[in-house]
């Protein structure tokens, strides 16, 4: 009697405390999102290699990395609204499918450049397409997976381990395609299916159900809970199925610091991850996919590092951190193409990492303390596309302006660009700081 109430308590999630579910399946719950997200960045350092045999522009490769973003944005619209109306896993396995698809596209990728360069451009963006679409589905349902499993008092916790499961993923992902090349792909399905069975048998609960509402009344930093939970759960409930994702009225505040600092972030480490590789190939006179798949991991597992050291600080302190952090890294940058530092730009790397890790968790942390669970995968869907949105224009902007400038004095021009939205970003978090702490008293 006494494990079948256990079991009841895992699957019901009462509490997030002594009587919910084991710490182990907050960790575990992350593993989808790590997995997909080894995807997400795996072909990272293959591309120098492919456009040498296919014979692509830098415009052109910046566009299938677009794709990626286009696919995401695409997922976003639907997977955040989705997943708070019909669950967690309706939402993840058909994403998962798609992922899985994704990686035989990629692997016969190759294949196909000895026959055509056409094809072999059209795979890799269907390949970058549906890769986009299984990311945008696990940053919005994946991640508020992880926060329903851990419960209200373990908010933090699983702000920290959606947030770093992420960045792990996207750094693993290059640094095992760099030492496997394609052979990546076969391990990736691998890790997609332990991921399915991971999501098949994680203890979320069932979207309808009476367990939602206490929840959020049992969460420690709402504010009037009573009143809170019905207005966000029809919000949820109507409505169109498509749409721009957005919080509720209140969350406003939140949303707006995290996209202000996350999106500089991330479209920093989306410039490295789509340009990278050819400036530091170029500085070292180097196609080796090890090189390019280094410098990514070190990139992300800055990030992951970054955000472990700053979990105690307040979210206030987080967000500042990693608008400097971003600023500092886009001086880097510039200096570094100017004076063809390999030094400097691995720095300028370490430093865009730890920008979006900080934006990111100090985001997901807003969100997550004032969002009910009825919303939530759609405040984290709003708090991507505000993140990358720019993250896919202004590096796909880039690749043709260097194609026509080249590309030192492309990465200049984002460099400075990004380097002011940073700026700017951090004036928002000092200026929107007070209405957050009032909220949160």
């Amino acid at each position: 009697m006494g494990s079948r109430a256990g079991a009841v308590s895992g699957e019901r999630e009462a509490d997030g405390g002594a009587g919910g579910v084991a710490t182990r399946w907050v960790w575990t719950a992350a593993w989808p999102v790590t997995a997909v997200f080894v995807l997400s960045n795996a072909a990272t350092p293959l591309y120098v290699r492919w456009q040498r045999e296919i014979g692509f522009s830098k415009g052109t490769l910046t566009v299938i990395f677009a794709c990626y973003i286009v696919g995401l944005i695409g997922s976003l619209l639907v997977s955040g609204v989705v997943s708070d109306r019909v669950g967690r896993k309706p939402v993840l396995l058909p994403a998962l499918g798609l992922a899985l698809a994704a990686c035989a596209i990629f692997a016969s990728a190759s294949s196909a450049s000895s026959t055509s360069s056409a094809s072999s451009v059209a795979a890799l963006i269907v390949a970058r397409l549906f890769s986009g679409i299984a990311v945008g589905a696990v940053v919005s349902a994946g991640m508020a997976a992880v926060t329903d499993v851990a419960g209200p008092a373990r908010r933090r916790l699983a702000a920290l381990l959606a947030s770093c499961a992420m960045v792990f993923g996207a750094g693993l992902g290059p640094l095992l395609a760099g030492v496997l090349g394609e052979g990546v792909f076969a391990l990736e399905a691998v890790l997609l299916v332990a991921a399915v069975l991971v999501v098949v048998r994680m203890p979320v609960p069932v979207r309808g159900s009476s367990v939602a509402p206490a929840r959020s009344v049992a969460s420690p930093r709402s504010v009037a809970p009573a009143r809170s939970v019905a207005p966000a759960r029809s919000a949820s409930a109507g409505g169109a199925w498509v749409r721009i994702p957005g919080v509720p009225r209140g969350s406003g505040g939140e949303l707006l610091m995290g996209i202000a600092v996350f999106a500089p972030g991330i479209t920093a480490t989306s410039f490295v991850l789509s340009l990278g590789p050819s400036l530091l190939s170029g500085l070292l006179d180097t196609t080796s996919p090890v090189v390019a798949g280094a410098m990514a991991f070190v990139m992300f597992l800055t990030a992951t590092g970054a955000q472990f050291a700053v979990q105690r600080l307040d979210r206030r302190t987080i967000l500042l951190a990693g608008a400097v952090s971003t600023t500092i890294g886009m001086g880097a940058l510039i200096a570094a193409v100017r004076a063809s530092s390999v030094p400097l730009l691995v720095a300028a790397a370490l430093l865009a990492g730890a920008g979006q890790g900080m934006g990111q968790l100090g985001g997901l942390s807003l969100l997550n303390s004032s969002v009910p669970p009825s919303r939530l995968a759609e405040a984290n869907a709003a708090l991507n596309v505000g993140g990358y949105v720019p993250a896919g224009v202004l590096p796909v902007t880039v690749g043709y302006l260097s194609d026509a400038v080249g590309l030192t004095a492309g990465a200049t021009v984002f460099g400075a660009v990004l380097m002011a939205l940073a700026l700017v970003g951090g004036l928002v978090v000092l200026i929107g700081l007070p209405s957050v702490q009032r909220k949160e008293a």
